[in-house]
């Protein structure tokens, strides 16, 4: 069979050139042209139906409705960031750093689905033998399988390949319900004469599985590796060719690790599922919120607050420290809150209680490595500068919600009534949240609203602070 001819077109005027060149013939740009293949030769063409089966437009109402079917992936972590499960027909993308557990957790719920399903896994990373002794240990639970584990394994088929051309041909042959690509940017077209994980290379295989999967119904899992920025490898095409964009998220040197949906067609985005890292893989964690709050004594500089990741809301608990600078620059660093945010909410204290936080470090952590980004936490982070700082203690069982202005007033947040109803189940009894705020709060739960910022930390550290016009004194 004669190779094809790949053909590089330029990505800022379109135009097409035989072999490559670092500047563009046409119009000048430097580093534009990209390879790919001619239409008529692309796998994708190939599977796309002519003209003559197009379908004319309709009105939508007059177009059938579809059943949406779900697949249990046997794990309620996962099917709650997918929405309810994982859809027949859809491509899920998901992403990762080295070493965080994609393949595990793919690997796992590959052999739970095979209990109800077909399932193919293709490996272009590993050898089967070294996924078979993965299975062995996260699955099996030993490596001389039982009867019983070798009749559930019949339905999970494992195919060690890195061509493209022959992995859609083994999924044309089997037609599985579910395939698990382990990765996108290791498998490789032949027709292109690119480097596997190239961006012509993973655009026009993830092109060729999307077509195959939307044309014979297969759910597809997709592993993406990621940049040492943290994103996504790859083109930006591959996150618009994909229905859901899951990102694995964690430190590789603690054992919780945070699956979160970052897009998704068919359930709700930024939804958040909690995994721990043990010796026989991932296991689901039943109450995550107990693993963002400390189990100690209190201390100062501590405030929790109720964080809200898709549909979930979490009970996070917020650490700060305030000391004297040595510098004459003072140090402001943050983890798990923008630096921005940070920076914002220092200026507001400083501003409307006379705190000199200007010469003082500042350091602020949420507990358990969770990425708060909502406004709904600036009182928590609040609270805890002003703990640090005067060096109170906030009382137990106090949870402070609510967004933070810039002339130190306070506005109210979505789903009060959810975060509210998470803080009691956890033994949360008093909440301090913004004026205005219209709920139905719990029968064992007191709820103290506040206007501006001075209100919520005297009501927080229970009339410790100086009040009305009185300038709060500084450290010695």
């Amino acid at each position: 069979m004669a190779r094809v001819q790949p053909v590089y077109r330029c990505q800022a005027c379109g135009s097409q050139a035989h072999q490559f060149f670092g500047r563009c013939p046409s119009c000048g740009a430097w580093n534009t042209l990209l390879e790919e293949l001619p239409a008529e030769r692309s796998l994708t063409s190939q599977r796309c139906p002519s003209s003559s089966t197009r379908q004319r437009s309709q009105p939508i109402g007059a177009v059938e409705p579809m059943a949406e079917v779900r697949i249990n992936t046997g794990s309620s972590e996962l099917d709650r960031v997918l929405g309810g499960g994982l859809v027949r027909g859809s491509l899920v993308l998901v992403g990762g750093d080295p070493g965080i557990g994609k393949s595990t957790l793919l690997l796992q719920t590959a052999h739970h689905m095979a209990q109800q399903v077909c399932v193919l896994y293709v490996s272009a990373e590993e050898s089967a033998q070294q996924v078979r002794l993965r299975w062995s240990r996260l699955c099996s639970g030993h490596p001389e399988t039982s009867d019983h584990d070798s009749s559930i394994a019949m339905g999970l088929r494992l195919q060690a390949e890195t061509s493209l051309r022959l992995v859609l041909q083994e999924l044309e042959r089997l037609a599985p319900d579910v395939a698990v690509i382990d990765s996108i940017q290791a498998l490789h077209n032949p027709d292109l004469s690119s480097a596997a994980g190239s961006v012509a290379q993973v655009r026009e295989c993830a092109a060729a599985l999307r077509q195959l999967a939307k044309t014979m119904n297969i759910a597809t899992l997709l592993v993406g590796h990621v940049t040492k920025e943290g994103m996504l490898a790859g083109p930006k095409t591959l996150e618009h060719l994909v229905d859901a964009v899951l990102s694995f998220e964690g430190d590789r040197f603690a054992s919780h690790r945070l699956l979160r949906s970052l897009k998704n067609r068919f359930g709700a985005t930024f939804e958040l599922g909690v995994f721990e890292m043990g010796d026989r893989g991932l296991r689901e964690v039943a109450n995550p919120s107990q693993l963002f709050l400390s189990q100690g004594d209190p201390t100062s500089g501590t405030a929790a607050i109720v964080a809200c990741e898709g549909t979930r809301p979490l009970v996070v608990e917020l650490q700060a420290l305030i000391s004297p600078s040595s510098y004459a620059s003072p140090r402001r660093s943050a983890t798990g809150i923008a630096n921005n945010r940070l920076h914002q909410i220092l200026a507001v204290l400083e501003k409307q209680l006379g705190l000199p936080l200007s010469r003082f470090d500042c350091y602020l952590a949420v507990a358990g490595g969770l990425e708060v980004t909502e406004p709904a936490a600036d009182v928590g982070v609040a609270v805890a500068v002003a703990s640090s700082y005067r060096d109170l203690l906030i009382p137990p069982g106090t949870l402070c919600i609510g967004e933070l202005g810039l002339g130190g007033q306070l506005r109210p947040v979505a789903r009060m009534e959810q975060r509210l109803q998470e803080g009691q189940r956890l033994g949360f009894h008093r909440a301090l949240v913004p004026a205005g705020s219209e709920i139905t709060p719990p029968a064992t739960m007191t709820i103290i609203e506040a206007g501006t910022i001075r209100q919520v930390l005297v009501a927080a550290l229970q009339n410790n602070l100086a009040v009305a016009d009185e300038e709060i004194p500084s450290q010695a």
